[in-house]
């Protein structure tokens, strides 16, 4: 019962003490002048992942390196078939934004590195310091791209962030400060009781630290990017959702992993089972978002429900392997055999229909 309320209060912590560092941070930034929308993009997208950054760097540190690498994976697949499946129920999300479209295809090329990274089942140093250096090229190049986005993107950012009243320079960074530092305490208090009740639950239940990782520290570490991407949904603010979830998930390979590896006393180990299904599942889940935001930049109640479904399964797979259940070939049959052609012929066939529309539609 203690590890199971260290556990909630962990989590608890990780997400107040997100939510405090991305408030303190973002105005901050926007008293010394950068504008809302490189906020929304880098402090904002980045600020989410702080959760999974201190949760793994830790784990890392300790010898717990199966809980970082879970903890990644399991967040990127969280945040796109959960967070945008969720969103897309809730209203549905017009892709408007120009780094989103060009930040989809990244994700996918980062996931495919990770993956080629890791066909040796293990990520050193040198693994690292390629992911940790790519998050400053990405970072370097989203600050760029967002002075050519539209006026109706920027403006989205503005409301959502908006620049501080004149007359309170001072106090106004003083309480920023307050904020970011009063954050980063709750995030590393918060990270110490969520890996070590996860640890302690994993050896207890019988399951590896990785699967403990993929499941319940990974959609704990998320919950700032389902709160943040939620919010601005039903705002209206879609934009902000997509942005949050796709630069999250940059952000969680190339500049989590990279530091994990990079801190990790032996780098981080991939497993067998890792490199043979979660680490696809992650690119694959990346690559599915390509014709979904493609086919009219919209994320329809369909799709998203569509997304919601497959993590159902995912989860389900996860709990099934972990037991080693007797239901585990006939379900891993029908998800084979059955459900992922069913739903790749489904997306097929939208995007050739798009592309079809698109041909005829005048001007074109």
């Amino acid at each position: 019962m203690m590890i199971a309320v260290f556990l909630v209060l962990g989590l608890a912590l990780l997400v107040w003490g997100g939510e405090w560092l991305v408030r303190g941070a973002s105005r901050l930034a926007a008293g010394f002048g950068i504008s809302p929308l490189i906020i929304g993009v880098t402090i904002v997208a980045f600020g989410t992942s702080m959760p999974e950054m201190v949760v793994s760097t830790k784990a890392a540190w300790v010898g717990q390196a199966d809980i970082a690498l879970g903890n990644v994976i399991g967040s990127n697949i969280f945040n796109v078939l959960f967070i945008l499946g969720l969103c897309a129920l809730v209203a549905p999300l017009v892709v408007a934004q120009q780094l989103v479209r060009i930040d989809v295809p990244i994700m996918i090329g980062v996931s495919l590195l990770l993956w080629a990274l890791a066909l040796d089942n293990h990520l050193g140093r040198l693994d690292g310091a390629i992911l940790f250096a790519g998050i400053v090229t990405y970072t370097v190049m989203a600050i760029r791209k967002s002075r050519q986005e539209s006026a109706a993107v920027a403006q989205e950012y503005a409301q959502e962030f908006p620049p501080p009243k004149p007359g309170r320079s001072t106090k106004s960074v003083l309480v920023n400060i307050g904020f970011i530092l009063a954050g980063l305490v709750l995030l590393v208090l918060g990270a110490r009781w969520l890996v070590d009740s996860a640890v302690t639950i994993a050896r207890s239940w019988g399951v590896s630290e990785f699967v403990i990782g993929l499941t319940i520290v990974a959609a704990g570490t998320s919950l700032p990017e389902v709160a943040t991407s939620i919010i601005a949904t039903i705002r209206g603010e879609r934009d902000i959702a997509i942005g949050n979830v796709v630069g999250s998930n940059i952000f969680n390979m190339l500049g989590i992993l990279g530091a994990t590896c990079l801190i990790a006393p032996h780098g981080v180990a991939v497993s067998p089972a890792a490199l043979s299904f979660d680490i696809p599942v992650m690119t694959a889940v990346a690559v599915a978002c390509l014709p979904v935001f493609f086919t009219g930049h919209t994320i329809a109640r369909w799709e998203g429900g569509m997304f919601l479904s497959f993590y159902v399964a995912y989860t389900a797979y996860l709990v099934l392997a972990a037991q080693q259940h007797d239901a585990l070939p006939a379900f891993s049959a029908v998800m084979l055999w059955f459900v992922i052609p069913l739903t790749a012929v489904t997306l097929a066939v939208v995007l050739a229909r798009q592309l079809r529309a698109r041909k005829r539609a005048p001007g074109r």
